[in-house]
């Protein structure tokens, strides 16, 4: 059809089929390939701590219940709900003539006793009383001094003072009501918040990861109790502003709940931490040691585990397994699966694939903040 229709309008038949080849040929051109684009930046080396992360319930270190443990009518309560009560203020006064007076009979009995078995005494040396007669008395005088120190006591039960320093939680009884006539009867309930504790749990997963890392590191396991530091952060706090110490770690794990009971202990001088609050807790594995560390955009996950893609020197995509350590600020750390050289694909992860090539440009790097703006950053 070409032919014919150049051949018609005049064009020679041998430059027809010149134009017809040359655009067959033209035709036959396959387009330059374009390879996707990926961003690559090499793993950064710094100072990691390894940190194990759990989450804990903060405990009072000392807690009583205070109790009437003598009757009587309740004549005062002098502190005011919640207050923070120091060691020996006086909380709780029980009516305390009743007691005043029994401790005055039992003074009187006492001299009483005493008087007629210095009576007899004088007259058995005399020969004109038994001796059984000055023992019977020298039992009534025990007696009555054994009367005196027990109305004593009942008597300073009339006033409930706090054991220790504490928050205070709200009275149980009011004044004028009758206590302890069937027994003791809570008053309140004191709490001791400097210092407090931290309780937390280890699953056994976690404690034989623990006890792991601890081999690795060269860190003595069971002898961390009282020098190992723990970390809390409460659930409106960034990071993990309270430093603490390991108080206490159980023998052996429970076989009702398969975890071992862990505590650490904290001054808490400014009292934030306060019972029954959930706190974030961690624990350093030692100090810092050296760890390769990228972005987290980096990182891709599948059923087989995390992993990342690093590109050659002929530009292939290759798939690294790797084991993911602690987050820091600049991304995570790596365990595992990443060499220092490694070129890692930190951007346009979804346009790569092992085994295909890619075009790769350098991660351009983050400038360190000049000096007005560091002062800036530092006031706000």
């Amino acid at each position: 059809m070409t032919f014919r229709f150049l051949a018609a309008r005049g064009w020679p038949l041998a430059g027809a089929a010149a134009l017809a080849l040359a655009a067959g040929c033209h035709r036959a051109e396959k387009p330059a390939e374009v390879l996707p684009a990926v961003t690559v930046s090499r793993p950064v080396e710094e100072p990691v701590i390894e940190y194990t992360e759990l989450t804990g319930t903060v405990a009072a270190s000392k807690t009583v219940q205070l109790m009437a443990r003598v009757p009587g009518f309740l004549e005062s309560v002098d502190f005011k709900d919640g207050d923070i009560v120091k060691e020996g203020q006086v909380l709780f006064v029980i009516e305390q003539p009743p007691y005043v007076e029994q401790v005055k009979l039992n003074e009187a009995a006492l001299v009483r006793a005493q008087a007629e078995l210095d009576r007899q005494e004088a007259m058995m040396k005399e020969n004109a009383t038994a001796r059984t007669t000055v023992e019977n008395w020298v039992s009534q005088r025990d007696q009555a001094k054994a009367q005196l120190e027990l109305a004593k006591i009942n008597l300073g039960y009339t006033k409930v003072a706090a054991p220790f320093t504490g928050r205070i939680g709200a009275r149980q009884v009011d004044p004028g009501n009758v206590v302890g006539t069937n027994g003791p009867t809570l008053l309140a309930t004191l709490e001791q918040l400097q210092p407090i504790y931290v309780n937390f749990n280890l699953n056994e997963r976690d404690a034989l990861r623990l006890r792991d890392l601890m081999k690795q590191y060269g860190i003595e396991v069971g002898s961390r109790v009282g020098k190992e530091p723990v970390e809390v952060g409460l659930q409106n706090e960034k990071g993990y502003p309270h430093v603490g110490v390991l108080d206490f770690a159980d023998v052996s794990l429970s076989t009702s709940t398969g975890t071992i009971a862990l505590r650490g202990i904290f001054k808490n001088e400014d009292t934030t931490l306060y019972p029954g609050l959930f706190a974030r807790v961690r624990l350093p594995m030692g100090g810092p040691r050296p760890m390769l560390v990228i972005p987290g955009s980096a990182i891709g996950s599948d059923q087989q585990g995390d992993y990342v893609y690093v590109v050659g020197s002929d530009g292939v995509v290759a798939r690294r397994s790797i084991v993911r350590g602690p987050i820091t600020e600049k991304g995570f750390a790596i365990r595992s699966g990443l060499q220092k050289d490694d070129r890692v694909i930190v951007n346009g992860i979804l346009n790569a694939r092992a085994g295909e090539k890619v075009a790769p440009s350098e991660a351009t790097p983050v400038p360190p903040p000049t000096a007005a703006a560091a002062a800036v950053k530092s006031s706000s």
